[in-house]
């Protein structure tokens, strides 16, 4: 007889969670808002797209106009390397009077001279050219420095000495871990877009996270709600919920950028991304999503704590502001993480909560970050997000109805749950 109320309050519970989950997800897409910011960005990105395809449209015209345009110059060569049949096929012929080669240039009769010095390594190629704007005006040097480039191939007259000599050629590197070959970057990568849907989930969520707490405060409806829910019923509905409408979001953000990948990659000049050079390694991903998880716990029982602190948003977002920066904090260490990871610096970023989950998300991807850490961060993690997740539902469950003033901490710890008193 005595497990009937369990049970009965048990059924409750999840059938109130699904209620919350659904009201709170239908109620936010439906806001005509919540559409209108959803699809600015990925309108703004088409937009964005576009000129780039338009812009490079006419750079790779522009680029083929100047590549088979002749320029007429003279030049003087003093170091003597310049063949004149090399000079003479690239469109030029030598001077034998450096000012008045000059003067013809200012006065349009040659579009350039090119004044070589005895040692082109350690002294100026002095460059003239008749201005034809910035873009346009890029190709006197580059003449310049192609026909001293072909000028001590022929010298040379060798290919393999010439593509020694330039750093041309092409070198395949192969490194091992534990006796492995190891993936490389192809490695890193996929660990990685652990930490890109961090940010993602971070950037999307917290705002309507700390909104969404604050929202039954200010319209004053608090107290009929707690009547029938639970707090930790309606916390944790209200995490799921956001939740899914930012797996909504995320959709609707990376259509514009897939399409625009699969379709017109090249016009665009987007990176082309070998998929076949992935390594999907069943360690780091696991690290990483476990590090994704307990980041997104901690921060977002962070986010309902302040939002059942503060009276209204306004007041929160002074503590909002400074909470969110601290994400991108690493991201100024970043040289520092890739090449000394085990620096005091690093390991406080570390083990550190609010800089954890980005430190070791880009060290678990790097292959710097050991299984014993890997352990203890996403221990941290886990344990902190369900304290600050306990104490943020406690907060709510007083601070909801204090409207005029931020909620007291030590107070609300003295104070014992309702279930608790049979009251």
């Amino acid at each position: 007889m005595t497990t009937t109320p369990t049970k009965t309050a048990s059924f409750l519970g999840r059938h109130n969670l699904g209620t919350v989950v659904g009201f709170e997800f239908i109620r936010t897409i439906k806001k005509r808002r919540f559409w209108i910011a959803t699809l600015a960005i990925p309108v703004v990105m088409a937009i964005i797209f576009t000129l780039v395809f338009a812009s490079n449209s006419s750079t790779r015209a522009t680029s083929e106009a100047q590549k088979n345009a002749t320029l007429s110059f003279t030049y003087t060569d003093a170091s003597g390397i310049i063949p004149d049949t090399v000079a003479t096929a690239m469109g030029g012929h030598k001077a034998t009077d450096p000012d008045t080669a000059l003067a013809d240039v200012k006065a349009g009769r040659t579009d350039a001279f090119f004044a070589y010095p005895a040692n082109p390594a350690t002294e100026h190629v002095k460059v003239y050219g008749a201005d034809k704007g910035i873009f346009a005006d890029n190709t006197y040097e580059a003449v310049a420095k192609q026909l001293l480039t072909i000028a001590a191939q022929a010298r040379i007259g060798s290919p393999v000495l010439t593509a020694a000599a330039s750093g041309n050629v092409t070198v395949d590197t192969q490194t091992f871990r534990n006796g492995q070959v190891a993936g490389g970057f192809g490695t890193a990568l996929p660990p990685l877009m652990f930490l890109v849907l961090f940010y993602v989930s971070i950037i999307l969520l917290s705002s309507q996270m700390l909104n969404s707490t604050l929202e039954e405060k200010e319209n004053r409806v608090t107290e009929m709600i707690l009547t029938t829910l639970n707090p930790t019923t309606l916390i944790v509905g209200k995490i799921i919920s956001l939740f899914l409408v930012g797996l909504v979001q995320i959709g609707v953000f990376l259509t514009p950028v897939a399409i625009g990948y699969a379709f017109f990659r090249d016009r665009l000049a987007l990176p082309d991304v070998d998929l076949s050079a992935l390594v999907f390694e069943p360690g780091p991903l696991l690290v990483g999503a476990l590090l994704l998880l307990g980041g997104f716990t901690l921060f977002t029982a962070m986010l309902v704590a302040i939002g059942a602190i503060m009276p209204t948003a306004k007041e929160a977002g002074v503590i909002f502001g400074p909470l969110m920066a601290l994400i991108f904090v690493p991201f100024y260490a970043i040289s520092l993480i890739l090449s000394d990871p085990h620096s005091a610096v690093v390991q406080a970023f570390t083990y550190f909560p609010l800089s954890a989950p980005v430190t070791a998300m880009l060290r678990n991807g790097f292959g710097t970050l050991n299984t014993t850490e890997a352990i203890i961060v996403i221990a941290e993690l886990f344990i902190l997000g369900i304290l600050v997740l306990r104490l943020a539902v406690h907060l709510f469950r007083y601070g909801s109805i204090q409207y005029s003033s931020k909620l007291s901490i030590t107070k609300t710890l003295r104070r014992t749950p309702p279930e608790l008193t049979g009251k």
